[in-house]
């Protein structure tokens, strides 16, 4: 229980023709991580003397292939069909999420099922890719469309057919907009070129800019060009352009209209064949995926002509129902050993603990999964963590809404997400925690009873009103401090001592112990003038002192203070107790004033300021008191001890959320 589960590895031996059976019966029942010894065959030569490396499937390739294709159909169908959904239903599948029903499916070789894939997605394929390229056609030439429209915009001032003026031999036209200031300029310009050039113009939205139509000869485009480009000139290319601009834009608005109208009724199509094919698409797509994994594991194994070899790591729990599954699947033709774990080996690491501690596992796992015969502080945590967040908010109110939204994540998405589920459970605890100490603390809703009903919640326990006795409040945190960084080094202690490390850990955690117990006696010595208690404190301490230099050098002086400080950093365990109260306190102040001395609007405004005040208070003071709480975790107490960087148990299973197989 405060250890990493048991495990065992197991090598197995067993003819080529038993492996499928015996892959497929641990696939499904997913109890066993399965090792890769083929790198180690091609690294040791030893190994290389008895076996070769295994390789994938040769179905493999043909596997991935298909679900490839299977994919694209399922995705193309959600990207194209996306059913916009109410706020209310979106709500009510937030709160009540369907829970796929699983479909019994026969289980199939790998043969049979790309033969069964291939049959599918013949029927379906055809039909999605011809309205695919449709689609693709028709969005091609909607662009077009667009790109045309856009052009002849810039054109459309001037009523003349473009067919007219297609260049010639000897004459060009040169279409664009140029500065209203420049263009007053340009015809004395041109001049200074030639005197063989028309020019017309048109007034534009906005007026500082005109629209010109220059006809010249083609021997002077260049140098035109050139100097109107000087003078700031956007030429409009005309090239290949037939027709008159408005008569253009009229039939190509004609046009997208019926573009919209075909891709409307494609479209619909597609929605036809989804409705018909999705659930089957998704069932193929699960079981192709379990297929794949399956083949693909075979490039972990190691062979001879007729045998093949594999590892895998089990739970101790598991291990005569893996050995069972393995004899039942191979008809007892295999050879199983089973070994504990070697100092040396990289044992996969799988938490194991009871059902209220459960959840917490995902923090552990974010933080890294423990080393084998290392502690796991995953019960620990589940007692304090609730604990500091709780005493962080210290509001009665907050944590009952703190419960509930808990409650509701964990009988909603909870139902079909494990993340929601666990974090469910844990904003559960961590707001019964606030509410039990907000009730002992006086708070609720801040300052609410005092302020509006002049009294105090019966529940108050006078020497940890936050408010009116801080300083007790402040030892009540460094008291949980002191108790819980001493938790961490004697962990670590055990740790160290267990592993062999007698040096690292006298001078990383007994130390600090022995130094704490010779201040603790020092400190009750003067308290109640204990004479000799005072003295065998102090000897303890100097011994302490002496100690610290012996394993850590003058350095273990500097490590001193820094020890200090982190006793120190749980008094934010106060900070934000207080900081929840007088947020909370200045809603309520904020309140009260909108509402006695604010006529008429005050009495409507002051409802809904205390309303979103609380609400918006309790929002980021949550969030505040979890990431402390985490942090005091991470920071303080696992620095104390926590060594981590394993891997994690990782089993080979077929995940199964819409099939099930019939047996």
């Amino acid at each position: 229980m405060f250890l990493p589960a048991r495990m065992r590895k197991l090598k197995i031996i067993t003819f080529e023709k038993y492996t499928d059976p015996v892959i497929r019966s641990l696939h499904e029942e997913g109890i066993t991580q399965i090792d890769n010894i083929s790198e180690r065959i091609q690294e040791d030569p030893q190994w290389a003397q008895l076996l070769k490396p295994s390789k994938p499937t040769p179905q493999t390739t043909r596997i991935a292939s298909l679900l490839m294709r299977t994919t694209g159909i399922i995705d193309f169908m959600n990207t194209l069909i996306t059913k916009k959904k109410k706020m209310k239903e979106v709500i009510k599948e937030f709160l009540n999420p369907p829970i796929p029903k699983k479909r019994k499916v026969e289980e199939l070789d790998s043969e049979s099922l790309i033969k069964k894939a291939e049959e599918e997605l013949s029927k379906v394929e055809t039909r999605i890719k011809s309205l695919e390229s449709k689609l693709n056609q028709l969005d091609a030439e909607k662009g077009d469309l667009e790109s045309t429209i856009s052009l002849w915009g810039k054109l459309v001032d001037f009523d003349i057919d473009f067919t007219d003026i297609e260049e010639s031999k000897y004459i060009t036209a040169i279409v664009g907009k140029m500065p209203i200031e420049k263009f007053k300029k340009a015809p004395e310009k041109i001049k200074e070129i030639t005197d063989k050039f028309a020019i017309f113009d048109i007034e534009t939205e906005p007026p500082t800019e005109r629209k010109i139509f220059i006809i010249t000869l083609k021997e002077h485009e260049d140098a035109i060009a050139t100097l109107l480009r000087r003078m700031d000139f956007e030429r409009f290319e005309i090239a290949g352009l037939k027709g008159k601009p408005s008569e253009v834009i009229r039939k190509s608005k004609e046009r997208l209209k019926e573009i919209h109208e075909e891709r409307k009724t494609t479209i619909e199509e597609v929605e036809k064949i989804k409705n018909e094919w999705e659930e089957e698409l998704l069932i193929l797509k699960e079981q192709l995926t379990i297929e794949k994994e399956r083949n693909e594991i075979y490039a972990a194994f190691g062979e001879t002509e007729n045998t093949v070899m594999l590892e895998t790591w089990v739970p101790l729990k598991d291990c005569e129902k893996a050995e069972k599954i393995i004899k039942k699947a191979s008809e007892d033709h295999c050879v199983i050993e089973r070994e504990k774990p070697n100092p040396d080996d990289d044992v996969p690491i799988l938490l194991e603990n009871p059902r209220f501690a459960k959840p917490f596992e995902t923090f552990i796992k974010m933080y890294s999964p423990p080393k084998y015969n290392e502690y796991d502080p995953t019960i620990f945590m589940a007692i304090v963590l609730p604990f500091f967040f709780g005493f962080c908010l210290t509001d009665a109110f907050y944590g009952i809404i703190d419960a509930l939204v808990g409650f509701i994540l964990y009988r909603g998405p909870g139902k079909v997400n494990k993340f929601m589920r666990s974090f469910g459970i844990i904003f559960m605890a961590c707001g019964l925690w606030a509410f039990i100490l907000g009730m002992v603390t006086n708070g609720f809703l801040g300052d609410f009873f005092p302020r509006f009903f002049h009294i105090n919640l019966p529940t108050v326990i006078p020497l940890i009103d936050a408010f009116k006795e801080p300083q007790n409040v402040l030892l009540m945190a460094l008291v949980a401090g002191v108790l819980h960084i001493n938790f961490g080094l004697i962990v670590g202690a055990r740790n160290n001592i267990k592993m062999g490390n007698m040096r690292e850990a006298m001078g990383s955690q007994i130390v600090w112990l022995i130094l704490e117990a010779g201040i603790l006696l020092v400190a009750l010595g003067w308290l109640f003038n204990i004479f000799p208690l005072l003295i065998a404190g102090g000897g303890i301490a100097v011994l302490g002192i002496i100690l610290l230099v012996y394993y850590n050098g003058l350095f273990g002086l500097i490590d001193a203070s820094g020890f200090l400080g982190t006793i120190l950093s749980y008094s934010r365990l106060l900070a934000l107790c207080l900081s929840t109260g007088g947020m909370a306190m200045t809603v309520n102040i904020v309140t009260e004033i909108c509402a006695n001395l604010i006529p008429v609007i005050g009495v409507a405004l002051a409802p809904i300021i205390f309303v979103f005040g609380h609400i918006a208070n309790d929002t980021f003071q949550s969030l505040g008191a979890f990431i402390h709480s985490l942090r005091l975790h991470y920071v303080e107490f696992f620095s104390q001890f926590f060594m981590g960087g394993k891997r994690k148990f990782t089993p080979f299973s077929a995940e199964r959320k819409l099939t099930k197989i019939e047996r």
